[in-house]
């Protein structure tokens, strides 16, 4: 299969970016979108050329590290991670754009790379659990609902990649922040500090400068993970119980 690819190229942080055309020929149907990415690559290296730079890690849809905005959806075509796009969903000689997160929280560092570190500081603002857990066995004694254990790991099942805030008109990151703040709410083991992290992590996301949501439902719509936007009920309701919980 043969593509033309309107790549977005950017040397640095501080440098101006641009579209960089490039052909693509020969490339399997079968392949994925990050293999034609190595495919690409590699002409590029042996023409002497600078390689276009892009994040990957596991290329089965579990990390989330391979955030790019494929034909202007965030993580492209489909319901998975960039890593999961395949080259026969693309018609034969199409034009294909591809392009950062357009997000003020995520800088770009080079070409495809975007630093998403502002996730990682409103993680590390929900803290830890300090519930002693004890062994793997001791799991067992503590019964959960199945309806409320489903419900959590459907929550904890969240990426962290991004999609949500790029594919937001207001860079909102309530749908990744919703699923965490859920996912421990549900649970006996989360419920110490439960008022606290909903506090803190909200706080921590308006400092990082990520909008909130205006329901647009753009974010559900482009998650891998399949996270519902129920979760953003789930945190404005954890929130506002937080101002009122002694």
């Amino acid at each position: 299969m043969n593509f033309h690819l309107r790549i977005w190229r950017q040397e640095h942080a501080d440098a101006l970016g641009s579209f960089q055309e490039i052909e693509a020929h020969d490339i399997p149907g079968e392949a994925s979108f990050l293999e034609m990415l190595d495919i690409v690559n590699n002409r590029l290296i042996q023409a002497h050329m600078i390689p276009v730079a892009f994040d990957s890690d596991c290329r089965e849809g579990i990390c989330g590290t391979c955030s790019m905005v494929i034909n202007g959806i965030p993580q492209g075509p489909g319901r998975g991670a960039a890593c999961q796009v395949y080259m026969r969903s693309f018609l034969e000689d199409s034009t294909i754009t591809i392009e950062p997160f357009r997000v003020k929280a995520f800088p770009i560092i080079k070409d495809l790379v975007v630093m998403r570190s502002a996730y990682d500081r409103i993680i590390e603002a929900g803290g830890f659990i300090t519930e002693h857990t004890g062994g793997a066995p001791d799991a067992a004694i503590t019964l959960i609902d199945k309806k409320i254990a489903d419900h959590a790991m459907d929550a904890a099942a969240c990426i962290g990649c991004g999609a949500c805030a790029a594919a937001c008109p207001n860079s909102s990151a309530m749908l990744f922040v919703g699923a965490k703040v859920t996912h421990l709410s549900l649970l006996p083991q989360g419920q110490p500090e439960r008022a606290e992290r909903v506090r803190s992590m909200v706080n921590a996301m308006d400092s990082e400068g990520l909008g909130n949501c205006s329901n647009y439902y753009a974010c559900e719509a482009v998650c891998p993970a399949n996270i519902s936007a129920s979760v953003i009920a789930t945190l404005n309701r954890e929130f506002l119980k937080s101002q009122i919980r002694p």
